[in-house]
C-alpha cells in the first residue's frame, strides 16, 4: 500500500476523520491563499487615490476571463486527479501516471491557444462583460498583461489537483503559499510605492503564479512524488485523455459559466444601476469566491478518500467521509451566512473606502448570500459525484444550477419587481435554493442505488 501511495498518509486505512482533516485543511489554506491572487489585487486597487472605484470595476470586468482560464485548468487537473485517484486505488499507477503526463501537455496546449485569443480580443471581449467608457482602460491594461501568465495559472491550478490527489497535502498546500505570500508582497510595491497602479498589480499576480507553477512542475519531475511526470506519457492517447476531460466538464461549467454570469449581471446591473451597482457586483464576487474556495478545499479533502476507497470498494468508509465532508461544508456556510447578515460592511470595507459602494454592496451582500447554507450541502454531494467519476450527474447539475435556473432568473425578475437591482441580486438566493434542493435529492437516489447494487453483489 505504501508504495502506492503518499508516504503522508494511507487513504484506505487509516482513520477517515483524521485523514479528513490532515487532507482538508491544507486544501481549505490552498484555496483561500489562491483566491488572494486576485482578491489582493482588488483590496489594493479599490484603494488608490481618487480612481480607485474606477479601476476597481475595471478589473472587475476582467473576472470572467480569469475564470475561464481557472476553468479550463480544471477541465484537466480537477477532471484526471479523481481518476488517478481510482486507478491508484487499483494499484495501477501506470495508468495513473498517463493520465497525469495527458492533462499536463493539455494544459500547456491549451493555455497558449487562450493567451493568443485574449491579446487579440480583449477589448470587445471586455466591453460585452461590463465594461465602460470609464473602465475599459484599466480592464485592458489588468487582462493584457495576465494573459501573458495564463500558462503559468493553469499549470499551477491543474498540477496542483494531482499532487493533493497522492495525498501531499502540505506540499499542495506551499504551491499555493509561495504564489501568494510572493503576490501579497509584490502587489503594494509594484502598485504605491513604482507607481504602477493596475498594471502593477498584474505584473505581481503573473509572477507569483509563475513561481508557483515551477514548484508544481519541479515537484511532480523529483524522485519525492508517487506519479512523476514522465516524457512517453506525455503523448495523447483518446482513452486516456477523454474520459479526464468527461470528468473535467462538471467543475469547469461551474466556472466558466461564472464568465456567463457575470456577463449577465453586470449587463442587467449597468442598465438598471450603472458603474455603482456593477462595482458592488465586482465585490460580491469576490466575497463568493472566498465563500466558495474554503468549500472546495474541503471537497478537494474528501475526494482522495472518496475516489481511493470507492476504486477500492469500501463503501463504509466512503460513506463516512462523505458524511464528514457535508457537516464541515454545511456548518461552514452557515458561519459565513452569520457573517454576512450582521456585518456586511466589513466586508464592502475590505475593497472600498467609497462610501456609496459601501452602502450599495452592504445591503446587496445580504439578499446575494442569503442561502449560502444550502450551497454547503449543494457543493458536498456535487463535489462527491466528481469523486465516484460519475461526470454526467455533475455536468447536468452545474448546468442546471447557472444556465437553467439563475440566469433566467436574472432577466425575469427585474421584469415582475419594482426595484429593478434588488431584483438581479435576488436571483442568486433563488436559485441556490432550487438547484441545493435538487443537487440533495439526485444524490440521495444515487447513494441508495449504490448501496443496493453492493448489498445484492
Amino acid at each position: 500500500m505504501k508504495l502506492t501511495m503518499s508516504n503522508e498518509v494511507d487513504l484506505g486505512k487509516e482513520s477517515v476523520k483524521k485523514l479528513f482533516w490532515i487532507l482538508a485543511l491544507p486544501a481549505i489554506l490552498s484555496q483561500v491563499i489562491n483566491a488572494l491572487y486576485n482578491v489582493v489585487d482588488r483590496m489594493y486597487i479599490g484603494h488608490i487615490p481618487e480612481i480607485g472605484s474606477s479601476a476597481l470595476t475595471g478589473v472587475g470586468v476582467c473576472f470572467p476571463i480569469i475564470m475561464i482560464i481557472s476553468a479550463t485548468a480544471y477541465l484537466f487537473g480537477v477532471g484526471g486527479a479523481p481518476r488517478a485517484s481510482i486507478f491508484m486505488g487499483k494499484k495501477d499507477n501506470k495508468t495513473a501516471e498517463k493520465i497525469l503526463g495527458n492533462c499536463f501537455i493539455s494544459l500547456v496546449i491549451v493555455a497558449l491557444i487562450i493567451t493568443i485569443i485574449v491579446l487579440i480580443f480583449n477589448e470587445p471581449l471586455l466591453y460585452l462583460f461590463g465594461a465602460s467608457e470609464n473602465t475599459i482602460g484599466y480592464a485592458r491594461s489588468y487582462i493584457c498583461i495576465y494573459a501573458i501568465g495564463t500558462i503559468s495559472v493553469m499549470v499551477t491550478l491543474g498540477l496542483n489537483a494531482f499532487i493533493s490527489a497522492q495525498g501531499f497535502s502540505k506540499i499542495s498546500m506551499l504551491t499555493v503559499l509561495i504564489g501568494a505570500v510572493t503576490n501579497i508582497v509584490l502587489d503594494p510595491i509594484f502598485i504605491f510605492v513604482f507607481n504602477m497602479g493596475v498594471n502593477g498589480a498584474a505584473w505581481a499576480t503573473i509572477i507569483s503564479q509563475t513561481i508557483s507553477a515551477i514548484w508544481a512542475f519541479q515537484f511532480l519531475l523529483s524522485k519525492k512524488t508517487v506519479l512523476r511526470l514522465r516524457k512517453d506519457c506525455m503523448k495523447i492517447e483518446k482513452d486516456i485523455l477523454v474520459p479526464c476531460i468527461g470528468l473535467g466538464v462538471a467543475p469547469f461549467i461551474m466556472q466558466s459559466t461564472e464568465s456567463v454570469l457575470v456577463l449577465c449581471f453586470n449587463s442587467s446591473l449597468l442598465a438598471y444601476g450603472g458603474d455603482l451597482a456593477v462595482g458592488a457586483m465586482t465585490i460580491l464576487s469576490s466575497v463568493m469566491q472566498f465563500a466558495m474556495l474554503p468549500l472546495q478545499g474541503m471537497t478537494q479533502g474528501g475526494q482522495p478518500i472518496i475516489s481511493y476507497n470507492y476504486g477500492a470498494e469500501k463503501l463504509d468508509r466512503v460513506k463516512s467521509a462523505f458524511k464528514l465532508q457535508l457537516m464541515a461544508c454545511f456548518i461552514y456556510a452557515l458561519a459565513l451566512w452569520l457573517l454576512a447578515m450582521f456585518v456586511p460592511s466589513l466586508f464592502a470595507m475590505i475593497f472600498t473606502s467609497d462610501p456609496d459602494l459601501v452602502e450599495i454592496t452592504s445591503w446587496a451582500l445580504r439578499i446575494y448570500l442569503f442561502a449560502i447554507p444550502m450551497m454547503g450541502i449543494q457543493v458536498a454531494c456535487q463535489q462527491t459525484f466528481i469523486a465516484f467519476g460519475n461526470s454526467k450527474t455533475s455536468a447536468f447539475l452545474a448546468i442546471f444550477r447557472k444556465l437553467i435556473v439563475l440566469i433566467p432568473l436574472i432577466y425575469i425578475l427585474p421584469m415582475i419587481l419594482t426595484d429593478k437591482v434588488f431584483a438581479v441580486f435576488l436571483a442568486e438566493p433563488i436559485a441556490d435554493t432550487i438547484a441545493s434542493v435538487t443537487t440533495a435529492t439526485l444524490f440521495y437516489i444515487s447513494l441508495k442505488k449504490m448501496i443496493r447494487t453492493k448489498n445484492q453483489g
